[in-house]
C-alpha cells in the first residue's frame, strides 16, 4: 500500500482577476520507507500539493490517500503523520527540552518521548540551552524533532533547509537519512538540489502544477539527456569542427583544450575514432556525471527553484 497516493489532483483558486490553477491533474505515488524529494520552480504548486495532502486545503478535483486513509478521514491516521510546513513557534527563552515537553503535553504524548527525540535530532547535549542560543541548523533540527514526538511513520517537510548555512544543510541531510534508515518515509520539498541529489532515494519534479518527471534519482538524472563526455585535445577548435561535421552535438569547454560532447559514455570510442582518422589524438576522455541542477533546468526551463521570499507567500504556490 502506498504511503501517499494522489490521483488527478487539481486545485483552483478564485481571485479578482479570475481563477488560477495551482495544481493541474497531478498524480503522485510515494512508497516507503525512504526519502522522497518533491521539486519544482517557485509557483509550480509544491506547497499547494503538500497542503492538499495534509488536508489543510481541499482539492478542487481528484483524490488523496495518506497511509491508506482518504484525506477526508485523515484524523484516523493523523498520529502517524508528522509535518513541518511552516516554522513552528518556539519560546526563545525556554530550553529545547522545555519547548518539546510543552508540545508533548499539548499533543498528549508521554514526556519520556522527548529524550528519545532529542537524541534522534542530535540535540541531547544542548537540550538545556535556550532556544535563542541555538544555531539556525539546531533550530531547524528542533523543529523536525517536534514532528517526531508522536513517532510518525510519515514525515512531510516543506523546505527544511531553507536559509541554513552549509553546515546546517549537512545537519538536515544527515538527519533525514538517519530517519529513513529507521524505517520512516520522508516526503521533502526542497530547493537545495545538490543536497536533494545526495539525500533522496526517489524524486518527483513538477512544473505548472503537473508532474514532469518521477523515479529514482538515477532514473530522473538519465531522463533529461543521453549523457556527456569531456575530452582534452590539441587544436580543440579544429577537433570540434571534425566532430560537428560527423554529426556530434559538441561545443568548446571552459578551458582552451577542452571539448564537451553530448553522447552516451558507452559510445565514447566513436569520438576517438573520428578524430584519429584526421590525425588528431585525444589526451583524455572523461564521462561527465549529470547533476540534478542541470536536469532540473532542462526539464523545467526554469532559472532554478529559489527559496520562497518574504513577499512571495508559500500558499501562492
Amino acid at each position: 500500500m502506498p504511503v501517499i497516493q494522489a490521483t488527478d489532483l487539481r486545485k483552483e483558486y478564485s481571485g479578482r482577476r479570475g481563477s488560477v490553477v495551482a495544481v493541474d491533474d497531478l498524480s503522485l505515488v510515494v512508497e516507503g520507507p525512504g526519502v522522497h524529494g518533491f521539486l519544482g520552480p517557485n509557483g509550480s504548486g509544491k506547497t499547494t500539493t503538500i497542503r492538499c495532502l495534509l488536508g489543510l486545503i481541499s482539492p478542487t478535483e481528484g483524490s488523496v490517500k495518506v497511509l491508506g486513509a482518504d484525506v477526508s478521514e485523515l484524523h484516523t491516521v493523523i498520529d502517524r503523520v508528522g509535518a513541518l510546513v511552516e516554522t513552528p513557534k518556539f519560546f526563545p527563552n525556554f530550553s529545547g527540552r522545555k519547548n518539546l515537553r510543552m508540545l508533548a503535553t499539548v499533543a498528549g504524548v508521554d514526556k519520556k518521548r522527548v529524550d528519545a527525540v532529542l537524541e534522534t535530532v542530535g540535540l541531547q547535549d544542548r537540550s538545556k540551552d535556550t532556544f535563542n542560543s541555538y544555531s539556525l541548523g539546531m533550530k531547524q533540527r528542533l523543529a523536525v524533532g517536534a514532528t517526531l514526538l508522536k513517532d510518525p511513520d510519515l514525515i512531510m517537510l516543506d523546505e527544511p533547509a531553507n536559509g541554513l548555512d552549509p553546515a546546517g544543510i549537512v545537519e538536515i541531510r544527515l538527519l533525514l537519512r538517519s530517519l529513513a534508515e529507521q524505517g520512516k518515509t520522508i516526503f521533502v520539498s526542497s530547493h537545495q538540489l545538490g543536497e536533494v541529489q545526495q539525500t533522496c532515494d526517489v524524486l518527483t519534479i513538477i512544473s505548472q502544477g503537473r508532474v514532469i518527471a518521477s523515479g529514482s534519482v538515477d532514473e530522473v538524472l538519465a531522463s533529461a539527456g543521453q549523457g556527456r563526455m569531456r575530452l582534452a585535445i590539441a587544436d580543440a577548435p579544429g577537433a570540434l569542427q571534425v566532430l560537428l561535421a560527423a554529426g556530434f552535438s559538441a561545443r568548446l569547454g571552459a578551458a582552451p583544450e577542452l571539448i564537451e560532447v553530448d553522447i552516451d559514455p558507452m559510445q565514447g570510442a566513436l569520438i576517438t575514432q573520428h578524430l584519429a582518422v584526421t590525425g588528431r589524438f585525444v589526451r583524455s576522455l572523461q564521462a561527465e556525471a549529470a547533476s540534478l541542477e542541470s536536469v532540473f533546468l532542462s526539464l523545467t526551463g526554469a532559472p532554478g527553484p529559489a527559496a520562497p521570499t518574504a513577499d512571495e507567500p508559500k500558499a501562492s504556490e
